[in-house]
């Protein structure tokens, strides 16, 4: 038997591995470029960021909670295709209504939910195209390696939205964004490898089901299911800090928006480190405590921002900081999490349990950015962080003590 070719020489791989990378980069420059639009624009408040925030954990949640069984019975790569027209298309309208003086909150509103509901369901059916496009064998090396490009889009793509903010507008910013999901649809129409047929288990019969049978499927596996508690626990707080750090960094700290995205962009070069150290980690120390471990100093990182002084030097610079070893540490989890579902469930419940994932994160995220929002304007937006970067410790903390800390290597034990 030939040996398979190593991922970088697999054309399809790389240009997988390509479309990826253009439309992560271009996912920066809205993700940053939206909150900036609302807030230097149309002077939107904490509570107002907190129901953007919201919003798009809504989308996630409804497309999450439908998506999974859509992506089992359906081929992959056309569904990433679709996707990445589709928020080519609706990004496009939101600088064509700033041009003409017509845009307000309600439409950033919809554009970022549709555009949510597209990434969503994009995410689901990349997590499970991938296994089958490299082997088993080779998810964590990809993953690594889709990692690395995504931390590359994390230094560039924010630096890039606060420039062009600054110096264009936002709603260029977003037009750029259009394009780089237009070249990733590109990339993916050039994969050759014929896709296998999906399954042809009977149709749910009722919109959740899908859902349902991930969450089970993820529950029953005892090395997964404190991955999926974590999911949960993680999107509660995680959605606060998704509500509120734009607005801190700009109020509280002082930083301009070039700044801030030039902040965020040091967070690139962590993740970048995160995805060289996951596989050594996991190697190391076994990858359930990898994850553990990785989690935990995560949440230790995040506990940095809300503790940056006001002004642009001491701010900016804890805030980098904070960035660095956060999203290095951060990236290593991801990393090892997608590839320990991907290695231990079954392939044909890939897209179910990753909408499972999508769906649990987005509901609780949902909450936390709304409750964010309003603990934010409540005690403020400092005090409302630190409780966030606190809170973030209670899923790895459990996972502990879960036999999560006793999974070795990508099998079952």
């Amino acid at each position: 038997m030939t040996a398979p070719l190593p991922l970088w020489r697999q054309g399809d791989f790389r240009r997988l591995w390509a479309a990826q990378a253009v439309s992560d980069f271009g996912a920066r420059i809205t993700r940053e470029g939206l909150p900036m639009m609302v807030v230097m624009m149309l002077a939107a408040s904490p509570a107002q960021l907190g129901l953007l925030a919201a919003v798009r954990g809504v989308t996630a949640l409804a497309v999450g909670l439908s998506a999974g069984a859509f992506v089992d019975r359906h081929r992959r790569r056309g569904i990433l295709i679709a996707s990445d027209l589709g928020r080519a298309i609706v990004l496009i309208g939101v600088p064509i209504a700033a041009w003409t003086g017509v845009l307000d909150l309600a439409e950033v509103f919809i554009a970022a939910a549709l555009v949510a509901a597209a990434s969503t369901l994009f995410d689901i059916a990349d997590h499970a195209y991938l296994p089958s496009l490299v082997g088993r064998e080779h998810v964590t090396e990809a993953n690594a390696k889709l990692g690395t490009t995504e931390s590359i889009a994390e230094m560039g793509g924010p630096a890039l939205a606060g420039l062009l903010f600054q110096w264009l507008t936002a709603p260029f910013a977003v037009a750029v964004n259009a394009a780089t999901y237009l070249v990733s649809a590109a990339f993916l129409a050039r994969i050759q490898a014929v896709e296998a047929p999906p399954s042809r288990e009977p149709r749910v019969r009722r919109w959740f089901d899908g859902v349902r049978t991930g969450v089970a499927a993820a529950w029953e596996q005892p090395a997964v299911r404190p991955l999926l508690l974590s999911a949960a626990i993680s999107g509660v707080f995680g959605g606060v800090f998704s509500a509120l750090y734009i607005v801190f960094a700009l109020r509280v700290v002082g930083l301009t928006p070039a700044l801030l995205g030039i902040t965020i962009a040091f967070g690139g070069g962590g993740a970048l480190l995160g995805s060289l150290i996951a596989q050594p980690l996991a190697k190391r120390f076994g990858i359930g405590p990898a994850i553990i471990g990785t989690a935990l100093a995560s949440a230790a990182a995040a506990m940095l921002i809300p503790l940056a002084p006001a002004g642009a030097v001491p701010g900016m610079s804890v805030l980098i900081v904070s960035q660095i070893l956060g999203d290095a540490v951060g990236t290593a989890t991801l990393i090892l999490a997608v590839s320990l579902r991907q290695g231990l469930l079954a392939p044909n419940l890939l897209g179910r349990t990753g909408a499972a994932f999508q769906a649990v994160a987005g509901a609780a995220a949902v909450a936390g950015a709304l409750g964010g929002g309003l603990l934010g304007q409540a005690l403020g937006v400092r005090a409302a962080l630190f409780i966030a970067a606190a809170g973030l410790a209670i899923g790895p903390a459990i996972a502990a003590f879960t036999p999560l800390r006793a999974q070795r290597k990508i099998s079952a034990a």
